[in-house]
């Protein structure tokens, strides 16, 4: 019962003491007065809290934005890439000056691809920019399946650092959709030993591995009334991964941390804030029992921001391995989350840098993936030094 419904009970049970009131003394209901309906997509309040609103259009320090793609496979069959073709997203010279302006130092294509595929990305953008831009491999899970492939796919890695790759980008095919026989049959569990060659050719080369195995943990649960990413998952149907024959959420993560400590001289990049963004405590556990474990920052804010006492605390201890990353795609996506530009860089300084409070995390008129608000962590210069440029800089050996 609601305060107004128990002050309305409380007086029709005063006037049933004294008598009944006139007919003209009974409040009718105010015309006008029914309750609005309104599609919730349609809901777009607008805060009346005065909070201080500042403006960081440019990092403080020079940045380096470690997760970014600029490409992807040109044909896939059930989240599978196949071929080498690779479909080119913006030239440099597009990306250039936006980088410019923000203060970017460096971008890391993620999905560099594989084989011609591969050459043409560094060609394209690392060849001609080489201060500007890295690329990163990807494994060719087309052939996975294949008899030797634990050997070809640790050659492929090889192959790639020779022709100029500085890292390997797991995607979250493995686990979630590379099968027995690539497209059919039982998922590949992500500790599977065939890869085991693969993780150990990346720790001899020096070339980290950035591996995205699993969403939030809310893509693993029922899309009901209960799910706080119900708008984003009825939006995305296919981004559910719950029932059919998808492992858990925990099992994913268990398994990656398996190959974690199965190969400690490879340095891995778990990417989103670990992939548990809002679980801090477990991700600290992680990072306190894998010395070779660094996580990144991308399309993770929205989760961070709206625990800003929390998530200060963690960037405090884990100062030196934590790397600035956005997830940042220049086209073509509709999740206004990841769109590379100054305004979604605007919004992960203003989160570093500044204490400002109820902001949104997207430059969207409705919150992308929840109905919720973020407050900046305001780091110090020193820890803004280590997160935008110096702990990418150590773990991609560039010169600092």
């Amino acid at each position: 019962m609601t305060r107004r419904e128990w002050l309305s009970a409380l007086g029709t049970a005063v006037v049933g003491a004294s008598g009944a009131a006139p007919a003209a003394q009974r409040r009718a209901p105010a015309p006008g007065r029914q309750p609005a309906v309104l599609d919730l997509k349609d809901f777009q309040p607008r805060s009346m809290l005065a909070a201080a609103s500042t403006r960081v259009p440019r990092a403080r320090v020079p940045a380096i934005d470690c997760h970014a793609h600029f490409g992807y496979s040109a044909v896939s069959t059930a989240g599978i890439a196949q071929g080498e073709e690779v479909q080119f997203l913006a030239p440099a010279e597009e990306l250039l000056p936006v980088m410019d302006r923000v203060n970017l130092r460096m971008m890391v294509n993620l999905t560099g691809g594989v084989g011609r595929g591969l050459e043409q990305s560094i060609d394209r953008y690392q060849t001609p920019h080489p201060d500007r831009f890295l690329t990163f491999a990807e494994p060719r899970w087309s052939r996975a399946s294949a008899p030797a492939y634990a050997r070809e796919q640790a050659d492929d890695i090889e192959r790639a650092h020779r022709l100029g790759a500085r890292g390997l980008k797991v995607l979250k095919t493995l686990g979630l959709y590379l099968r027995d026989r690539v497209t059919s049959g039982p998922l590949v569990a992500i500790d599977d030993r065939r890869f085991d060659p693969m993780w150990e050719a990346c720790g001899a080369l020096k070339m980290p591995v950035a591996i995205h195995i699993a969403d939030p943990e809310a893509f693993f649960l029922p899309i009901d009334r209960f799910n706080e990413r119900f708008e984003e998952l009825n939006n995305h149907p296919d981004w559910s991964f719950y029932g059919r024959d998808f492992p858990s959420f925990r099992s994913l993560i268990e398994a990656r941390n398996r190959v974690l400590a199965r190969h400690p001289v490879t340095k891995f990049i778990a990417l989103h804030l670990g992939n548990n963004a809002e679980n801090l405590g477990a991700v600290s556990e992680c990072l306190d029992r894998y010395p070779n474990m660094y996580v990144e920052t991308g399309a993770r804010v929205a989760e961070l921001g709206r625990q800003p006492r929390a998530a200060r605390r963690f960037f405090d201890r884990y100062q030196d391995r934590i790397l600035f990353g956005t997830d940042a795609v220049p086209h073509g996506v509709d999740m206004p989350q990841q769109i590379f530009g100054e305004a979604l860089y605007e919004i992960y300084f203003r989160f570093l840098e500044t204490e400002d409070e109820y902001f949104d995390y997207a430059p969207a008129a409705t919150p992308p993936q929840g109905r919720w608000r973020i407050s900046g962590i305001g780091l110090p210069e020193s820890i803004l030094h280590k997160v935008y440029h110096d702990n990418a800089a150590r773990l991609l050996g560039l010169a600092s």
